[in-house]
């Protein structure tokens, strides 16, 4: 399906009021063919924007370009740019703090309270009309947003409401976070995304394991993993057998090329470290797992490359497993 210049129109008009920031998107979908589709084999492959960190644009209307460059239909969005474009104050965060720099001045200090303040305030308050028309801009592209990631267990519950509320109005099925692994906040969580009928999924780094969501699991029904399978070989364990004992208490996984502990838990490009891909996706495959698997580009860009290029790179080295 080609792009008329009508269609064009169409989809700038359909996400009013955020016209103003449409013009990079509809720049990426003149130059697109047709609609992306990333579901290979009955997989449904997609990405998470932190792929595209290193672009030089980040505004959402920039991101839906390089998705749909990269040939991707589904994504797992990060926060800031979901926020940024509903026109959110900024997060005020000093820069040298826990980062090896001094540490923050009893003025910066002020300053941060202040802005977490009405950063707060914001979010308790804003319309998810904005949040609405982001999900359309990306659907009109034929993308679809299945998952955000803004969830912190500090989080107040007038601010916890709002991230399932805008779980809700993006057209997603979970939101992410970090995993935990202490009953209450695990517990509370929970209680919101069962409210809510929207899954919280906690993504692993190095600790994943056979047991890591144990705790999370049992906490509530409502809580899911959303676990990286690259960490998983980096942390020495076998991802297959984790997506077959779990399948059902996962609402996505992440996809990476890493090294097990005795090649050095390296990230590396796709199809040179230990990621088992072929097994995963043809137990994927064969067991009919419906979750989104995204691309998580973390290698290193080689020079003369980007970011959209390398995202397209892996998933072809998936079309191709």
């Amino acid at each position: 399906m080609r792009y008329t210049r009508r269609d064009l129109g169409k989809l700038a008009l359909s996400a009013m009021p955020a016209v103003a920031m449409l013009g990079p998107a509809v720049t990426a979908l003149a130059q697109a063919s047709a609609k992306p589709n990333s579901t290979i084999n009955g997989i449904n492959l997609g990405t998470i924007t932190y792929s595209y960190r290193s672009m030089p644009d980040q505004s959402a209307a920039a991101i839906l370009r390089y998705v749909v460059d990269s040939g991707i239909s589904r994504i797992e969005f990060m926060g800031g740019p979901v926020e940024a474009f509903a026109g959110a104050p900024p997060a005020g965060a000093f820069r040298g703090a826990g980062r090896g720099g001094p540490p923050p001045t009893p003025e910066q200090q002020a300053a941060q309270r202040e802005a977490a303040e009405k950063l707060r305030a914001w979010r308790t308050s804003v319309s998810m009309d904005r949040f609405k028309a982001l999900r359309k801009m990306f659907n009109d592209a034929g993308v679809t947003i299945y998952a955000w990631k803004q969830l912190s267990p500090n989080m107040s519950d007038g601010e916890m409401e709002y991230v399932f509320n805008v779980a809700q109005a993006l057209g997603c099925t979970h939101t992410t976070l970090e995993l935990l692994d202490e009953p209450e906040p695990l517990r509370r969580i929970g209680q919101f995304a069962e409210k809510k009928k929207i899954y919280a999924a906690y993504h692993t780094h190095l600790q994943g394991s056979m047991t890591a969501f144990d705790n999370a699991f049992a906490a509530s029904k409502a809580n899911m993993a959303n676990v990286d399978l690259g960490h998983f070989v980096a942390a020495g364990g076998d991802p297959v057998a984790f997506i077959k004992k779990f399948n059902g208490r996962i609402s996505s996984v992440h996809l990476k090329d890493r090294t097990t502990p005795a090649h050095g838990q390296g990230n590396v490009p796709w199809g040179t470290g230990d990621t088992p891909f072929k097994e995963i996706l043809l137990t994927m495959k064969r067991d009919r797992h419906a979750y989104p698997a995204a691309i998580e580009l973390e290698y290193e860009v080689p020079p003369g490359s980007d970011a959209v290029k390398e995202t397209r790179k892996c998933l072809d080295f998936c079309k191709a497993t």
